[in-house]
């Protein structure tokens, strides 16, 4: 009987490029990626192989936080364009048959929606409770104080700000200017539904990534989180306020309507180390969203109370088997389904991360990686620029300065206030903390063609003869050799292995797919070795990976830990591998990755 967990779907077996429009393709050369940017380059993205785009917010936003702040549902943010302008993305994105899936952000909005201007007018607004609105706490010696302790995710300050005006406090976990939405009330969940769903599913859209999926429901005490940075006023409180208790009855609602368009949804899922939890969000039977991004294996290195609280590299291969077991293992006899990830608009370049970035062994790194994933159970994302291999901005050439993320900018604030805008020692160990894993480096405009201005960024209206404006954030300086035309005619680039990947994902579907996932070797550090199971048993294929700069010899895996009768001969044939011509099989070349085919 086939678990249900693995009945085919199309978004189960689908690679799904993701898209970040400010920073993609700029068509009208004002420096600003855009919606008909993206239109141009359909064919581009149709030729990877993948099967539909996620498309990042292009609502209607002040862009305090790159369009996570809403001020409109319903319309688009000028510079990328109208929603005439989607329209005719999601039309020729079908027509290429590619599916398409927007950003759904409805935890909070802009503080500029006019839902939220209305909330803020007075106490006495019929929206005042659309939003969260809470009074002052005094201390003993009459000092004002919010609510509670909790610190908000970007910086180190609350996540309430006082409102002179009505002399109360609202909720933002993520920016002043990103209002909560209070989902207790259900004619603003009713109102979230028609604006920033249907009126999307009407003109055509497939499917949403939902943004902080397990925090539309606060426990309503509000209570404070514990103590675990004692030098801060203010706490990590994410265990706090995500998971609340009516997180499973707000999704089923939202389910009801997405199911009736019959659109797919993934959902960011942080803060929830029980799989037992994150099944219940993914189980088919539940009927809440068909799949989530946990974030073990991108939050491997992160500092404990701050992400840049760390140093780079701060990790081990074992870190890194572990946190991909755990989000491959909630299929395992389950009717969960899973994602395969390693990069998204949150997270900075994979192959500086995970692997060396130096011109030696970039190539290289990119193309293990680009293997590793796409052997991974579930459906897998891309997000752009992985399929050129791109990689962080280095130290030397791209100062502080150039980073624009509000997560960024606020760190290396909050470190020149503790420690002194002159404090040298504390102002690099977190650039180098920044350089390693700042959201900027997913943010850097895309290079088309080195040998154009400013990366080819504005290729369209580069080829119509305008002239072009600097890009909005300051380029890659390996714009001219790491681009995508210098890689499309070449058969032994990234962007060629990528392409080769996802073809042969696609034709091993049944085990890379659908799979079960079984780490070998896992304590060796370094060497990645896992095995992948077809449902049955019929089919297995053992991928091997180098995760070193230097040559490393691999052990055969005896056939018990292959789930081989243990007199039976193991016989492996290699299928595919990150390096051409005749290789040693027992010795892995740095980032170098095999795939066998098991039998006996």
């Amino acid at each position: 009987m086939t678990v249900i967990g693995r009945e085919k779907k199309w978004w189960k077996q689908a690679s799904i490029y993701q898209i970040y429009p400010a920073s993609f393709c700029d068509s009208n050369g004002d420096g600003i990626g855009d919606i008909p940017g993206i239109t141009s380059k359909l064919d581009y993205i149709a030729s990877l192989g993948v099967d539909a785009i996620w498309v990042c917010p292009m609502y209607d936003s002040p862009q305090i936080d790159m369009g996570y702040d809403i001020s409109n549902y319903e319309d688009v943010y000028r510079p990328y364009g109208t929603v005439q302008d989607m329209e005719t993305l999601i039309r020729e994105t079908h027509a290429r048959g590619m599916r398409i899936m927007l950003d759904l952000v409805i935890n909070h909005t802009s503080d500029q929606h006019a839902w939220f201007k209305e909330s803020r007018a007075s106490k006495d607004s019929p929206k005042r409770d659309w939003y969260i609105w809470k009074p002052a706490k005094y201390s003993a010696t009459g000092e004002r104080l919010p609510p509670n302790n909790w610190r908000g995710n970007f910086g180190g300050g609350s996540t309430w700000e006082w409102d002179e005006a009505t002399q109360e406090y609202y909720l933002h976990l993520f920016a002043t200017e990103q209002p909560d939405l209070n989902w207790e009330n259900p004619v603003t969940r009713k109102a979230i539904y028609a604006s920033a769903m249907e009126f999307w599913l009407d003109r055509g859209v497939d499917g949403f990534r939902v943004d902080t999926v397990n925090m539309y429901s606060k426990h309503q005490d509000f209570a404070d989180a514990p103590v675990t940075d004692p030098k801060a006023p203010f706490q990590p409180a994410g265990f706090v306020y995500c998971n609340g208790p009516r997180m499973h009855e707000f999704l089923s609602e939202m389910n009801a309507v997405l199911s009736r368009y019959g659109a797919i949804t993934v959902g960011e899922l942080p803060c929830t180390p029980d799989m037992a939890k994150v099944v219940k969000y993914v189980s088919a039977k539940e009927k809440q969203l068909d799949m989530v991004f946990q974030f073990d294996l991108v939050d491997v290195g992160f500092g404990k109370t701050h992400k840049f609280e760390t140093a780079p590299r701060n990790w081990t291969l074992p870190d890194v088997k572990a946190a991909v077991e755990r989000t491959q293992s909630i299929i395992r006899g389950t009717d969960a389904w899973t994602t395969a990830f390693i990069e998204n608009h949150d997270q900075a370049r994979s192959v500086s991360r995970f692997t060396d970035d130096s011109p030696e062994f970039r190539v290289a790194g990119a193309k293990m990686l680009a293997l590793m994933q796409s052997c991974l159970s579930g459906t897998q994302y891309i997000y752009q620029g992985q399929e050129i291999g791109c990689i962080n901005t280095p130290k030397i050439g791209y100062p502080p300065e150039n980073y624009l993320d509000i997560d960024s900018s606020l760190y290396y604030k909050m470190v020149q206030e503790c420690f002194g805008a002159d404090n040298k020692a504390e102002l690099d160990r977190a650039f180098s903390a920044m350089q390693y894993l700042a959201r900027d480096h997913a943010r850097v405009p895309i290079a088309w063609d080195g040998r154009e201005k400013y990366g080819g960024f504005s290729e369209p209206a580069i080829k119509a003869g305008q002239d072009v404006a600097e890009p909005w954030m300051k380029v890659h300086p390996l714009a001219g050799e790491i681009n995508v035309a210098a890689q499309l005619d070449d058969p032994s680039s990234v962007l060629a292995f990528w392409r080769k990947m996802l073809a042969f994902r696609k034709e091993h579907a049944d085990v890379l797919v659908y799979g079960d996932y079984k780490g070998l070797q896992e304590d060796n550090k370094e060497t990645f070795m896992f095995l992948k199971e077809a449902q049955g048993g019929a089919h297995r294929v053992l991928v091997v990976l180098n995760f070193t700069k230097e040559p490393q010899t691999w052990t055969v895996p005896s056939a018990a830990e292959l789930g081989l009768p243990e007199q039976d001969l193991v016989n492996m044939t290699r299928i595919l591998s990150t390096h051409e011509g005749k290789r040693a099989e027992q010795t892995l070349q740095p980032f170098e990755g095999h795939v066998y085919t098991i039998s006996n």
